[in-house]
């Protein structure tokens, strides 16, 4: 039986709880204030909509720390991502649409189509493991590999990475790293961390590039080699 199986839920509960496990990706508690910045929401509505979850069981409140999701509520939200980065991959290898337009076209269909639909497009792009962004897809059983990888701000000058995940919140943004080159499996030499807040100079393609912070916040890389004596990092 598909873990991810999907139970009659409304659109907002679906969204609620998907973000409500990309937020615990990067912290194990969550608060409303987070949920509020990130679904665009007021953080009275938030509060209700949360009250409501956790009756569904759908989440676990503790005072003073937040929330997080309980196995009911993380099994939905994994079905959520798995048809959203589905849908993301075949907006792009079989509708030619490019990275940076897939994200919201995903968010309006990925409450409409069915679990079987999913399965025939996962079917049909023979079972991938990534998105467009490289992020990981969940498998149709309920299993999600959960790399540890450093987001670019964290490494140091002398640094060789691969990029692994870029984030697709932002259609410019996504737009801007393509054209730098900034797409999965690309190689980056770091060459210089600038102190005081400034900005990274990179290598990519051959080519020199300065980013700033809030872009390097926005890649995740794999360190493929580093440089012995570290000069100080850019602190996040």
């Amino acid at each position: 039986m598909n873990a991810l199986a999907r139970e009659p839920r409304s659109q907002s509960i679906e969204d609620y709880l998907k973000v409500t496990y990309q937020i615990q990706e990067q912290s194990q508690w969550v608060t409303t204030s987070a949920l509020a910045e990130r679904l665009g929401h007021a953080p009275s509505s938030i509060t209700s909509m949360v009250q409501k979850l956790q009756k569904l069981g759908y989440l676990d409140y503790t005072p003073y720390y937040g929330f997080k999701l309980t196995e009911r509520g993380k099994r939905v939200a994994l079905g959520m991502l798995r048809h959203h980065r589905l849908l993301e991959l075949f907006l792009v290898k079989v509708l030619g649409y490019t990275w940076d337009r897939v994200h919201e076209e995903a968010e309006r269909l990925e409450h409409a189509i069915s679990d079987e639909f999913v399965e025939r497009i996962d079917r049909l792009l023979g079972h991938p493991r990534l998105d467009p962004h490289g992020d990981p897809i969940p498998t149709e059983e309920g299993r999600l590999p959960e790399p540890s990888h450093p987001r670019l701000l964290e490494c140091f000058a002398g640094d060789s990475v691969k990029v692994r995940r870029v984030t697709d919140e932002s259609g410019d943004f996504l737009r801007y790293a393509a054209e730098l080159g900034l797409v999965p499996e690309a190689k980056i030499e770091i060459l210089e961390c600038a102190p005081f807040e400034g900005p990274i100079r990179i290598r990519v393609r051959g080519k020199d590039h300065y980013i700033g912070r809030d872009a390097a916040r926005r890649i995740f890389v794999e360190r493929k080699s580093a440089k012995s004596a570290r000069p100080r990092r850019a602190s996040p």
